[in-house]
């Protein structure tokens, strides 16, 4: 085959696509390509449970301290939410572990939060206050602090 797979990935994954379109299936490097295969999935779910969880810990900075509000701490809100999107839109079976991608990403967010601000673990609700739905709120909507159990709907649109 040439290229080692532990030496060079982008030319090992061109030659082994080239073999796989020419059905050479006994010259493929079958095992490295499985683990490839399996690390997509597993890397898609880790980009989005950090996505989530930096958007969740922007929204919590905003409620939770709103005499410091930035247009930074929007940017970022809306930027998650933009890619956030775009990696659903791309990989349209993360949407069946959306659920639980944020419940993981809510216990990472509100560590960051609490680094951010100086605020301690029980400022913030023990569960997400955030829930994922087609429809949106905009940023300036959410309102401070939350209470226990309190849901607002987080701006982010799943695509079909």
């Amino acid at each position: 085959m040439g290229v080692k797979y532990e030496e060079d990935l982008s030319a090992w994954a061109h030659i082994n696509a080239m073999l796989l379109k020419e059905r050479k299936f006994e010259e493929a490097d079958m095992e490295h390509i499985i683990e490839e295969l399996e690390s997509l999935g597993i890397s898609n779910k880790r980009e989005l449970i950090n996505r989530l969880a930096t958007l969740l810990c922007h929204l919590l900075k905003w409620q939770y301290q709103p005499n410091l509000q930035s247009k930074s701490w929007q940017y970022t809100a809306e930027e998650q939410r933009y890619q956030i999107q775009l990696l659903l839109k791309d990989n349209p079976s993360l949407k069946s572990i959306i659920d639980n991608a944020l419940k993981d990403a809510y216990g990472a967010a509100k560590i960051q939060a609490q680094r951010e601000t100086g605020l301690v673990k029980s400022d913030f609700p023990s569960e997400c206050p955030y829930t994922l739905l087609v429809h949106t709120v905009p940023l300036t909507d959410l309102k401070e602090p939350v209470e226990e159990g309190e849901k607002f709907l987080l701006e982010t649109s799943l695509p079909d």
